[in-house]
This record gives C-alpha cells, sequence and structure tokens, in this order.
C-alpha cells in the first residue's frame, strides 16, 4: 500500500473518531473479550523482540537481524511459525484477532484455543486499531499502485493497469480485503514476497504474511468474518 494512499485512510479514520468514543463502552467491552493468553509472551510493545535460546532472554528483532536470520534458517524465527496455542476469548471460532504489539494473529478456535500466525504490520505513522470484517478475497491477487505512486515510481508506473499475481506480487499468494460497514478500508492481510519481514514494523498499514501461511488463513476464514485489529498508540478505526 503506497504511504499517499495511507495518509488518505488515516484521514478517513479520524472522521470516525468521534462516533468511536461515543461507543467507546462497546469498545472497551470488545478489548476485554480478546484479552489474549498464548503460550508465550514477554515480546515488546513498540519494537519487536524475540527470544534468544541461547543467551536465554529477549533480544531486538530489527530487518537487518530478520534478515540475517531468514539468510541463514530459510524461515522466521519459531515463535512467528503457524502454531496452536491456547487462547480465552468470547469471541466465536472463525474470528480473526490481531495483536499488533506482539506480532501475532491468531484464528479463534473452539475449546480456548487459538491458531497463531506471525505477521508483519505497519510501520512507525501507520499503524490502526479496530473492529472490521473480511469483504472479499482473491488468490494471487493483483497489485495496482496507487496514482501517486505511479507518478513518482518509476517501477511502479510501469504497472499502473495492474501488476498480475504471482511470487513477485507484494500482496503474495492471498489476500483478504477489510471493510467495515460495506464500504472497503483499503486494509488488507495479504501474502508477501519478503517473507523475512514477518515480525517487523514495515508495512503502510495492511497485515502482511507468510504466503503458506495465509493461504492456510484463507482456506479457513469465511467472508463476513470478524477481524479486531489491537495495536497500543495506534490510530483508532471505528469499533475501539
Amino acid at each position: 500500500m503506497d504511504a499517499m494512499t495511507m495518509t488518505q485512510g488515516l484521514a478517513r479514520l479520524a472522521a470516525g473518531w468521534r462516533g468511536a468514543f461515543a461507543s467507546f463502552a462497546v469498545g472497551a467491552a470488545a478489548l476485554a473479550s480478546a484479552v489474549l493468553f498464548a503460550t508465550s509472551a514477554g515480546a515488546q510493545v513498540f519494537e519487536t523482540q524475540i527470544f534468544d535460546p541461547i543467551k536465554r532472554q529477549w533480544v531486538n528483532y530489527d530487518p537487518k537481524q530478520a534478515m540475517k536470520y531468514y539468510q541463514a534458517h530459510g524461515q522466521t524465527p519459531e515463535d512467528f511459525r503457524r502454531q496452536v496455542v491456547d487462547f480465552r476469548t468470547a469471541e466465536k471460532p472463525g474470528t480473526v484477532i490481531i495483536d499488533g504489539n506482539r506480532h501475532f494473529l491468531y484464528l479463534v478456535l473452539p475449546g480456548f484455543k487459538a491458531m497463531r500466525y506471525g505477521i508483519g504490520i505497519g510501520r512507525e505513522g501507520f499503524g490502526w486499531a479496530g473492529i472490521v470484517e473480511v469483504g472479499r478475497k482473491a488468490e494471487w491477487p493483483t497489485w495496482t499502485p496507487p496514482a501517486e505512486m505511479v507518478e513518482r515510481d518509476p517501477n511502479a508506473a510501469k504497472w499502473k493497469d495492474g501488476m498480475p499475481g504471482g511470487p513477485d506480487n507484494p500482496l503474495g499468494a492471498r489476500a483478504m480485503y477489510l471493510y467495515e460497514n460495506g464500504h472497503d478500508t483499503i486494509f488488507r492481510i495479504h501474502g508477501t514476497s519478503q517473507p523475512w519481514s514477518i515480525g517487523l514494523n514495515i508495512s503502510s498499514g495492511c497485515i502482511r504474511m507468510v504466503n503458506d501461511e495465509i493461504t492456510d488463513l484463507y482456506d479457513q476464514v469465511e467472508i463476513g468474518a470478524k477481524v479486531i485489529v489491537l495495536l497500543q498508540g495506534a490510530a483508532l478505526y471505528k469499533g475501539v
């Protein structure tokens, strides 16, 4: 997602703040119902950390470290790989809950369990929080850069009519488009051509996942599914 488009999106979000604050009690209930009891804890709020089993301590995880780790292991750190975890919530199975602070996406399962996936989220100034829903889904989606990006980026200009889906497409193998009251929010949960970036604050507001994992999630999430995005200190979307 282009930074200019993201800025326009956040402007639209700001327009809904009054309604969001008026429904504070509803938002508080949603937050309470999404309290997370996962098996692994300790990551920080505004920076990514991973647990180093050799040093037996939490260490910073930045783009340089992420690239180095991926080149050495061919996959993300274990904490960011798909796994079933204990998870207590009042939300029904099939709900998606995103913990942006810890870079985890949870798909609620029966029996106080969830499938947990690692994610990449919006970089500083591009994070957001709120309650939305999956409005539509696409396999190997076409990426069409916004007009602002086409004007300033020669590489994007050649895709002004849309970049076909494929392994080099920024949206990756699958995309789930997030809607609010029937309108596209411009945010997506999608795959990525940069699998090393999982666990980082790196996007322009969309939630990115490794292609194998977004494919797994895509097959389980229905159109209309509720998506709760939690991120401390983020721009406020309607509902929280």
